[in-house]
């Protein structure tokens, strides 16, 4: 046969069992390549989890963009273990990773079936976030307490010794969204209310105890009744001019310590108060009863401390508000003529009545609840209203606040006219409850739907 017959590079047509095999290695390769991005994805997961990607409104890793934020109203939970670094310096490098690895293993479940989102790893440290509500935030601290008791049977069985952890809850406003440069960013939590939580956390090792809540918690919770809590003190954090309220919340306290807790729970508020108000003559007797009938009451021996302190030196521990009167700011304003008299008139209200209080007129008190009840069926209205005019997204949230209120206040004056507590003690907590309202809900809640307001009315 010829060459020009049959030339060299003639085309080769090729057969169908050449196609079959071309095509199966097609369809591995593919297949090789979806495991691969399904991998991948699975990875990312661990590093940003999904729940963070629906907040910021993408569908994968591959839609976040540097900037990213979005608002939202979380509960932030703050842990960390107790004395980690004279724990740490026993141990080497890898026992430490080891160590680390094997107690967050145990925790980051319990967060994930709370519908928590874990934010980050510190160290030994968590940060979580809740977007769901107050309640699966504060479940899901209880239950990492039990999951800990489990933890810890495990460490003592293997000859180690059993570790104890703080956690701080704080409910607010807070921006999620994505920092950094072009060549790395992360995901981030910026918010009043994140800084709060971890000094929550902080001073869970003042009181020696595990697990504490802001009053932004306790008044986000769909039912507080359901939980074991008691009113634990008042402090200033560092750089916030308004002090706050601390609650101390001991569900997963051991049977008996928590029963005796239980029984001996007004008489600890009632002596904390005394404390604050600088009557110290009152709270000592309470005191010495609490830390009796309840040996194991580690922050009723404390408060015991600080009242023989006050009475040796006349050092107090107290954020001495009740002795200075409110003062209306520019940054208070919300340029709404209705919010902004009803939070003057507020304003007022709470400095008559701190005044009644220091000069001990118990009879004057009832008049605080008439005006609360003129105050709240004029403004709460009005608000709830304009919230649902202007597609407010978080009306939901703040009328919630609105009940929480009145069930709070309706509750402390029907406990007033009954006389079914020490009136210096209600005056005291109704006297919290009006700061912490004011601080709370008319200074950052309304003064944050304002700005709503205004931005939903110039972009028509």
């Amino acid at each position: 046969m010829s060459e020009e017959s049959n030339p060299p590079n003639a085309s080769v047509i090729p057969d169908s069992s050449s196609i079959q095999e071309i095509l199966h290695k097609v369809i591995i390769a593919h297949q090789q390549s979806l495991a691969l991005l399904q991998q991948t994805e699975v990875a990312y997961s661990r590093l940003i989890p999904h729940q963070l990607l629906t907040l910021l409104q993408a569908k994968s890793i591959v839609d976040v963009k540097l900037g990213d934020q979005v608002e939202r109203k979380m509960t932030i939970l703050f842990s960390d273990i107790r004395d980690f670094t004279p724990l740490s310096e026993s141990m080497t490098p890898a026992e430490n990773f080891e160590f680390i690895n094997s107690y967050l293993s145990q925790m980051e479940p319990v967060i994930s079936r709370h519908h928590g989102i874990i934010d980050k790893f510190i160290g030994d440290a968590i940060m979580a976030l809740f977007e769901k509500g107050a309640d699966d935030a504060l479940n899901g601290a209880i239950a990492m307490l039990s999951r800990l008791n489990y933890y810890n049977e495990g460490r003592k069985r293997a000859g180690y010794t059993p570790i104890h952890i703080g956690i701080g809850l704080n409910t607010g406003m807070v921006m999620i969204g994505t920092v950094g440069g072009l060549n790395r960013m992360d995901s981030t939590v910026i918010g009043d209310a994140v800084n709060l939580a971890a000094r929550i956390e902080e001073v869970t090792k003042t009181y020696n105890t595990p697990l504490i809540i802001s009053q932004n918690t306790l008044y986000d919770l769909n039912d507080p009744a359901r939980f074991h809590i008691r009113f634990l003190d008042r402090i200033r954090v560092k750089g916030k001019s308004q002090p706050l309220s601390l609650y101390e919340v001991f569900d997963d306290d051991p049977v008996e310590l928590r029963q005796a807790k239980d029984e001996t729970l007004t008489i600890f508020e009632q002596a904390v108060a005394y404390y604050h108000l600088k009557e110290i003559a009152n709270a000592i007797p309470l005191l010495i009863r609490c830390t009796s009938l309840c040996p194991g009451d580690l922050s009723a021996h404390i408060y015991l401390e600080r009242c023989y302190e006050f009475q040796a030196s006349q050092k107090h521990q107290g954020t001495n508000e009740l002795d200075t009167p409110l003062v209306w700011k520019k940054e208070y304003q919300t340029d709404n003529a209705d919010l902004d008299n009803a939070h003057h008139a507020l304003l007022t209200q709470i400095n008559q009545y701190l005044e009644l209080i220091q000069q001990n007129e118990l009879n004057k008190y009832s008049g605080i609840f008439d005006f609360l009840r003129q105050y709240s069926h004029t403004i709460f209205p009005l608000e709830e209203r304009l919230m649902e005019a202007h597609a407010y997204p978080f009306a939901q949230s703040h009328a919630r606040e609105h009940a929480r209120f009145v069930e709070l206040f309706t509750n402390l004056e029907k406990q007033m006219e009954s006389h079914s507590g020490s009136p210096r003690y209600l005056a005291y907590r109704t006297a919290l409850l009006l700061l912490d309202w004011f601080a709370s809900h008319a200074v950052k809640a309304d003064r944050h739907f304002a700005r709503h307001q205004q931005h939903h009315s110039t972009s028509k």
